[in-house]
């Protein structure tokens, strides 16, 4: 029998059949949000012409206005991309190093984005360098360390998570940014999960590169995301699709948003509909995003403590470098040692949607739960029953 769902979750549409406890993966649009974005569609189509020729840019604009000050930044610094793994893509298909230059990744970066650095690296002759992030954490100093670790007179970029996929981790960026800057290294962030996560300040980070899916705890719609360059780097780059805005003749406008705005026809609903999206967030609660920022932490911690106290086993990671994702791991050996993949199938059987993540060095995965407001106690305790009972720990 599923729990009774919250207040909140009459906003989402999500089946009340599934216990969803993966928001992390591709976010849940509110139905405002839906119908906002049905809306811009409507009126694309009622004109096409006069919406791309006469609207679409301006309406980028007060999108990009409303977006800037959520992420901390100027508006003129953030082209809309479909999401993060495009906008990593966008920078290493611009940047250009010498053969044998390095980047550095690491262990818990993103499958799709290591895969990009990896495919950009074979092509041009570059080295790859990849830190080792201990885990469990004891703090943020041992991830700074790791990093740095790897970072040697021939490294260019490092490419940083916000939030490691499948950890949670919260990264200190700040000390990294600082000290790659320092030794004249280019960071490139991806923040897939940064935006409605965490509180964001692009300016005062002072990255190279920032791009950030807001379809994940942004709840825009899906292809609704943001690169961020820094102004000194705008020249360098250009997006995935070189279009009419490569050669535009005009003089009131940057090239940097003219190539961005125009990548050919496209559905712009999904970025035009962010700013019903974010006003959606700040109405949640009386103390307005940060108050949401620290329900769902909060959430994610109990659930996290639920799970292991079921599971009997140590939190990895302390609170301190954790947002709206958690980790729980499993016993060394369980009486029963299911794959990741049976494990997840049993679970997917019991109505119950989490992730349970293959890294290297747990046989049998562990479980990454997201905590967003539609999300209760009672559903994590419900997951920590049923993971009990697939590992034979009942």
């Amino acid at each position: 029998m599923r729990p009774a769902r919250n207040a909140f979750a009459q906003h989402f549409s999500l089946d009340p059949e599934v216990i969803y406890l993966n928001h992390g993966a591709f976010g849940a649009c509110p139905r405002v949000v839906q119908a906002a974005q049905r809306e811009y569609r409507e009126r694309l189509e009622r004109n096409p012409v006069h919406f791309f020729m006469r609207e679409l840019e301006r309406s980028l604009d007060e999108t990009r206005a409303v977006l800037a000050p959520f992420v901390g930044a100027q508006p003129d610094d953030l082209g809309f991309v479909p999401n993060a793994t495009a906008g990593v893509n966008t920078v290493l298909t611009a940047l250009e190093f010498e053969p044998g230059a390095e980047i550095v990744i690491n262990d818990h970066t993103y499958p799709a984005c290591r895969n990009a650095v990896q495919y950009w690296a074979a092509r041009r002759r570059l080295e790859v360098r990849i830190a080792k992030i201990p885990f469990p954490t004891q703090s943020g100093e041992q991830l700074e360390r790791a990093i740095l670790s790897q970072v040697t007179p021939r490294t260019k970029l490092v490419l940083l998570d916000h939030v490691t996929s499948p950890s949670g981790l919260i990264m200190p960026l700040e000390r990294l940014v600082a000290t790659l800057d320092e030794r004249g290294i280019d960071t490139l962030v991806d923040g897939a999960h940064g935006p409605g996560m965490l509180a964001l300040e692009l300016d005062r980070l002072g990255a190279a590169y920032y791009t950030g899916n807001l379809h994940k705890w942004g709840c825009a719609p899906k292809g609704a995301a943001f690169l961020w360059v820094r102004r000194d780097h705008q020249a360098l780059i250009h997006p995935l699709i070189i279009s009419h805005g490569w050669a535009a003749p005009r003089t009131d406008r940057s090239r940097f948003l003219m190539e961005f705005d125009w990548p050919g026809t496209l559905d712009a609903s999904a970025i035009l509909s962010i700013p019903v999206a974010l006003s959606f967030l700040s109405g949640l609660f009386a103390g307005g995003l940060p108050a949401l920022y620290a329900h769902n932490k909060a959430l994610a911690l109990r659930g996290r403590d639920i799970l292991c106290r079921a599971l009997g086993t140590a939190p990895p990671a302390p609170d301190a470098l954790l947002g709206s994702l958690a980790v729980a791991l499993f016993p060394a050996q369980p009486p029963k040692a299911p794959t990741p993949d049976a494990l997840y199938g049993a679970l997917i059987a019991r109505g119950i949607e989490v992730p349970i993540v293959p890294l290297p060095g747990y046989p049998s995965g562990f479980v990454r739960i997201a905590a967003q407001v539609y999300n209760s106690e009672r559903e994590f305790e419900i997951l920590g029953e049923a993971l009990r009972e697939e590992l034979g720990l009942s």
